[in-house]
């Protein structure tokens, strides 16, 4: 497992591309550290290796070389991909509300992690290491209750976790 260098006996939960039980969330909420397993790491990098591909390609690609929404037709040339990332997340994140208790955030945090364990999204390895990295450091972003875009609930919590 990456992130090794943990106390003898301290609680460690690793996250890999398997279901996580519902003891290891409860701990990582509480406060327990975790570790990516060797197969998360892999299985990310493959899957943002294809990403890198589909980027390069010239037909477009839904959300990889286009926008979003609405503006899934228009092309997003390389040079401003990052940009167009980074407002997204600005956008989105949009709550209201009393804070989100600090044990919520924490789990929400673990389960983003879990997601991303999968190798099915894309991401590149240094979003799960520092995702890994804030849940280890005890760093818990404000999140707010309601969420004011989308229908899944999670946009505007996840956007606050990922501005950190």
């Amino acid at each position: 497992m990456v992130g090794m260098g943990f106390a003898v006996g301290e609680k460690v939960v690793a996250v890999g591309p398997e279901p996580l039980a519902f003891e290891d969330v409860v701990a990582v909420a509480d406060g327990a550290r975790v570790a990516l397993t060797d197969e998360a790491l892999k299985v990310i990098g493959e899957a943002r290796a294809h990403i890198e591909e589909l980027s390069a390609r010239p037909t477009p690609v839904y959300g990889v070389s286009t926008g979003f929404g609405a503006l899934a037709t228009r092309h997003i040339a390389p040079e401003l991909r990052e940009r167009l990332q980074l407002n997204i997340v600005r956008s989105h994140a949009a709550g209201s509300g009393p804070e989100v208790e600090r044990e919520v955030v924490r789990a929400l945090m673990l389960l983003r992690l879990r997601t991303l364990a999968t190798g099915r999204t894309g991401v590149q390895p240094t979003t799960a290491r520092t995702l890994a990295a804030l849940l280890n450091a005890g760093i818990a972003p404000q999140v707010f209750e309601y969420g004011s875009l989308g229908c899944s609930g999670d946009l505007a919590p996840l956007a606050h976790v990922a501005l950190a």
